[in-house]
């Protein structure tokens, strides 16, 4: 119980970490870029309802801390040591793997917008890096090095 309340914090924190991130981005340079880290038109579900912009975040920071859980398996069952660099991997590559879906919004970037995109991969950089290093924090408590 205390571990899994552990790990959520982490998801919150690093996810509350880069929503700021994205919405400062997007207040000084006007790529939708916190938009799109909030956008869920493109899931069958969830396109017919209109969200206030609280609850998007709180989609945002559920699936933060899933992937905060899927990175904790992944580190102890593979027994990773260079944890940073993983998640840093990992996180630069959901980002690569996520900004295609802006094609699928009016209200997000245009795909061939490579400021924008360079930005949400920067932030996904940053996002994973402050992953890694919390995770750091975590196993070392748990007694395994990284």
């Amino acid at each position: 119980m205390k571990k899994g309340l552990q790990l959520a914090s982490l998801g919150i924190l690093a996810g509350l970490g880069l929503s700021v991130f994205f919405k400062i981005i997007e207040d000084t340079t006007d790529y939708k870029v916190y938009t799109l880290l909030l956008n869920v038109d493109y899931i069958p579900v969830f396109r017919d309802y209109t969200y206030s912009e609280p609850v998007e975040v709180l989609f945002h920071l559920i699936i933060s801390i899933l992937l905060v859980y899927g990175l904790y398996l992944l580190i102890q069952m593979r027994r990773v040591r260079r944890i940073i660099v993983v998640c840093v991997v990992i996180n630069i590559l959901l980002g690569v793997l996520l900004y295609p879906t802006t094609a699928l919004s009016a209200r997000t970037p245009p795909i061939r917008s490579f400021p924008a995109m360079g930005y949400w991969l920067i932030g996904h950089f940053l996002y994973g890096l402050t992953l890694g290093i919390l995770f750091q924090f975590v196993f070392r408590k748990d007694g395994m090095s990284s």
